[in-house]
């Protein structure tokens, strides 16, 4: 008999399983990110280029040196808020413990939905800078919404960026250990693609499986 669990949550509620919600700081850690590219393309648009021209500043006084940004405290705040969301990321998914043992039947990669990332990219050529702040405000809102849809559809996980650190997304046909031979179906980010055949440990954030290869304690 063949389930398809809910966007990889694996029948939780059925087989008794411990999901780890993601709580929404974090869930907006993750989400802001996947935008660290953003951020430094919005830098590179609020160079002065004017102020670059002039000679080279070697005193280190602030009084006479200055930044060649137009709006160097938003530019930088921004950058360190994503960079800060990324490592967030890449640290909680390092932590992770597995901890349920399931068999996988048989997997394949599968492209991440790219459509929700690369609006706010292709917003941001459209004449975006921190000097509009009318315009600012507007993305902000733009990417809350973004944000909402994606977290309500249990796809906060579903990062893109993720795929540059070695995280990819599989889609999975898989039983747990002693279910009955009961075939569930589903998502999972995995660094190295599940083969079939093998039994593996996992645990889930929001609705995303995470799979690792973790080796059994020596017995004593």
């Amino acid at each position: 008999m063949r389930e398809r669990s809910p966007t990889c949550a694996l029948g939780a509620s059925q087989m008794g399983e411990v999901v780890v919600q993601v709580r929404l700081a974090f869930a907006v850690a993750i989400y802001l990110g996947s935008y660290l590219p953003l951020s430094i393309i919005l830098l590179a648009q609020n160079v002065d280029y004017a102020q670059l021209s002039q000679p080279l500043c070697l005193n280190l006084s602030l009084n006479e040196c200055k930044i060649p940004l137009k709006n160097p405290l938003l530019s930088f705040s921004a950058i360190a808020i994503c960079l800060l969301g990324i490592i967030t990321s890449l640290i909680s998914l390092a932590i992770i413990k597995p901890s349920k043992r399931i068999s996988i039947i048989s997997s394949k990669h599968i492209a991440s939905d790219l459509m929700n990332y690369v609006l706010p990219y292709v917003v941001s050529f459209m004449g975006l800078n921190y000097a509009e702040p009318d315009k600012m405000v507007g993305f902000i809102v733009f990417l809350a919404w973004i944000f909402l849809i994606t977290y309500k559809s249990g796809q906060i996980m579903m990062n893109p960026v993720l795929s540059v650190f070695g995280w990819r997304l599989y889609e999975i046909e898989y039983s747990y250990m002693g279910g009955h031979d009961r075939v569930h179906t589903g998502f999972c980010l995995a660094q190295d693609a599940p083969e079939p055949g093998e039994t593996l440990k996992h645990n889930a954030i929001q609705d995303v499986l995470i799979i690792k290869r973790v080796p059994d304690a020596p017995s004593t």
